[in-house]
């Protein structure tokens, strides 16, 4: 059967289920359950856990316990138990040497006519506490992010929604397991940005992109960038400030010819390289009035400190510029979003740079300086922004260290919208992400770090 057929016969036989009792029936069904019975739900919990690690990395079930809520044809089993991760010591597959740890989860599955489908899964380290610069603490505000009142006709309705998305970013799967295992993480996705939203103090909207079937751990590994959190890259000389007067109220560089057309980095974590691309167009553009698309791929290929889709720095990519002699355009030098051998061509260099410059961490500085001087290469905490649709985004400040950085972006301009300032970011996932493309952040509160690593390149 063609991938699409095993994807519509899944969702027709969720969407054909009894209807759910009324609730009140429904709450009166709920108990607890005993733990032969959990087992079924369990295993398949811990099945779906660890799918895809490698055999000396899955976890171990510790404890359980949970509640069973009978629904029309099918049951709900809401799980808490600890996992057991193994010590991870390989450079290849963890970031840093970790210990072994244990972790508390939160499960909902379920069982309808026999077959189980994972809806929800939350896990985090047992007795941790993260403090930032305020003395708020992770451990206050994530149990905000784990409520988990589930309506119980939450399948149903998230089988219509999945076809949907489904339909609107033109997904196949391979098999009905895929299919099946693709809308349990759609449905803890959609409940996720759920509560993102609810602790978002902006204005912005989260909630289905083209993200939405990719876990958490699968959307850091392909399109954010680990090295800007582990390394910041060597020292830059410190830019001048370029006016004492405050800055003008409003600015944005994409009204005035300095910014490329949004690009898309694709399945590859090099947005590092589009990041420095994009300030050295607008640098070109203010010191020679000509508007270039440059190569990203000529970075990938030829920059030989930097990881092309595993991560770099924009430090880096400024240095390889000057010693590889400039930047080719877009046009000589194609995005393929993959690794390749360096083809650089210094005839073909059509661009430049001179040195390249940090930037101060002071926000009323940097817009002074991004409306003198032209675009910003910055880099911030992508929190959320697998989820987010339009709007001004504020994320409460220990969900989104600016010490847990992951993601290079292009500062463009800022303004004000209803009062709520905002930096205008262009980013590098699309046009089809966002608003046309960019991700817009209040300004002002030091917000994801979005004023933690500003640089540009110097044109003279």
């Amino acid at each position: 059967m063609a991938p699409w057929l095993l994807l519509l016969s899944l969702l027709g036989l969720l969407l054909g289920a009894a209807p759910a009792p009324p609730r009140q029936a429904a709450d009166a069904q709920a108990r607890e359950a005993a733990y032969p019975e959990l087992l079924g739900p369990t295993r398949f919990a811990l099945e779906m856990y660890n799918r895809g690690r490698a055999a000396g990395r899955r976890a171990a079930l510790g404890a359980v316990r949970g509640r069973v809520r009978r629904a029309g044809h099918g049951s709900l089993f809401s799980l808490k138990a600890t996992l057991e991760e193994p010590p991870c010591n390989d450079p290849t597959v963890c970031q840093l040497p970790v210990s072994k740890k244990t972790l508390l989860c939160s499960f909902e599955v379920l069982d309808e006519l026999g077959k189980h489908m994972l809806l929800r899964r939350d896990c985090g380290p047992v007795d941790t506490k993260v403090t930032d610069d305020r003395n708020e603490t992770l451990s206050s505000v994530l149990p905000l992010l784990n409520k988990d009142p589930l309506p119980q006709d939450f399948s149903v309705k998230m089988a219509s929604v999945f076809k949907e998305f489904v339909t609107t970013y033109n997904r196949t799967y391979e098999t009905k397991e895929e299919a099946e295992w693709r809308m349990s993480v759609f449905s803890n996705n959609m409940v996720r940005a759920q509560k993102i939203q609810a602790l978002d103090r902006g204005t912005a909207q989260y909630g289905i992109t083209k993200f939405s079937d990719l876990t958490e751990e699968e959307f850091h590994t392909i399109y954010l960038n680990p090295l800007l959190r582990e390394n910041r890259g060597k020292k830059m000389r410190l830019a001048k400030s370029v006016s004492d007067h405050a800055p003008p109220p409003e600015w944005d560089w994409r009204s005035k010819g300095a910014v490329t057309k949004v690009k898309d980095q694709g399945m590859c974590g090099s947005c590092w390289a589009f990041s420095v691309t994009g300030n050295v167009e607008g640098q070109w553009f203010l010191k020679e009035g000509t508007l270039l698309s440059l190569s990203e791929q000529e970075l990938l290929d030829c920059d030989k400190v930097d990881k092309a889709c595993l991560g770099g720095l924009p430090s880096n990519a400024y240095t390889a510029i000057m010693t590889l002699g400039g930047l080719e355009t877009e046009d000589d030098y194609s995005y393929q979003g993959h690794l390749q051998a360096c083809s650089f061509s210094a005839k073909k260099a059509r661009v430049y740079i001179n040195d390249s410059v940090e930037l101060s961490q002071n926000e009323q500085k940097l817009a002074a300086w991004l409306a003198k001087k032209g675009p910003i290469s910055v880099a911030i905490n992508a929190f959320g922004m697998q989820f987010y649709r339009h709007g001004i985004s504020h994320p409460l400040r220990p969900l989104c260290s600016p010490w847990l950085i992951d993601h290079a972006v292009l500062l463009v301009g800022y303004g004000n919208r209803s009062g709520i300032p905002f930096w205008a970011i262009k980013n590098s996932w699309g046009t089809d992400w966002g608003e046309e493309g960019y991700y817009y952040l209040h300004r002002g509160s030091g917000a994801c770090g979005v004023n933690t690593m500003a640089s540009s390149a110097v044109v003279n």
